[in-house]
């Protein structure tokens, strides 16, 4: 069975060079082809899917429905879910990444983009960039909506649906694909690779590059090979 993970394509503010997390960003022109190029990849391997998963986030979005598309598999039942979305960066979401190192410091934030555990600071629930205040996680309890995730407290998060929903296709013996994010990709990738906490700091997630794992009923990798 095949697996596919893909980061989205470059989005607006990857291109502006800002944090992002759960903020709705759209994909960039650039990041429009990454995502039209991954498609003709697959479709060059051959690889067709069964079922595909993505995030609720424009950018994850349209880059599964482009991958679907030019890999002329459109038709392929896809399902979207919170648990996939990008990392939650708390109150740095919006902010520039050059200029919040320069009032900071270089430490600093490489602490809070690169941590395992530490988290960045906290968004208000007031704030209007809250998730608490965007509709389309109006039937996700409260209680669970993050204002700010670590890369540990991402996984926490991703993992259950991987264990519920995803996991179960591959053993059944289906090809899956999953559009999501750096930071929910660099999840699932520690837990199936089986990555050290101080290893998954370095593991860097390229946008619009299909990783293709092959796998056993077992869940074991069999090959891996970045298209």
């Amino acid at each position: 069975m095949k697996l596919v993970l893909i980061r989205h394509g470059q989005s607006q503010w990857n291109k502006l060079n800002l944090f992002t997390g759960w903020k709705d960003v759209d994909l960039s022109e650039e990041g429009i082809e990454e995502a039209i190029r991954a498609g003709e990849k697959i479709k060059n391997e051959n690889i067709l899917f069964d079922i595909a998963f993505t995030s609720m986030l424009t950018r994850a979005i349209k880059t599964c429905n482009l991958v679907l598309e030019h890999s002329d598999q459109l038709y392929v039942p896809t399902f979207k879910t919170w648990r996939l979305n990008e990392r939650h960066y708390g109150a740095l979401q919006g902010l520039n990444k050059k200029e919040t190192a320069e009032k900071y410091g270089d430490e600093q934030v490489h602490i809070w983009r690169r941590s395992y555990t530490t988290p960045p600071p906290a968004l208000d629930k007031d704030d209007e960039r809250s998730a608490h205040r965007d509709p389309r996680y109006r039937n996700v309890p409260q209680e669970i909506i993050p204002d700010f995730e670590s890369l540990e407290l991402t996984l926490k998060r991703t993992l259950p649906y991987w264990m519920d929903q995803i996991a179960p296709k591959i053993i059944e013996g289906k090809n899956v694909l999953v559009a999501a994010h750096g930071n929910s990709i660099r999840a699932i990738t520690k837990h199936i690779e089986n990555i050290s906490d101080d290893q998954i700091t370095s593991l860097e997630i390229a946008t619009g590059q299909p990783i293709v794992y092959e796998m056993d009923k077992n869940l074991k990798i069999i090959s891996k090979k970045i298209l």
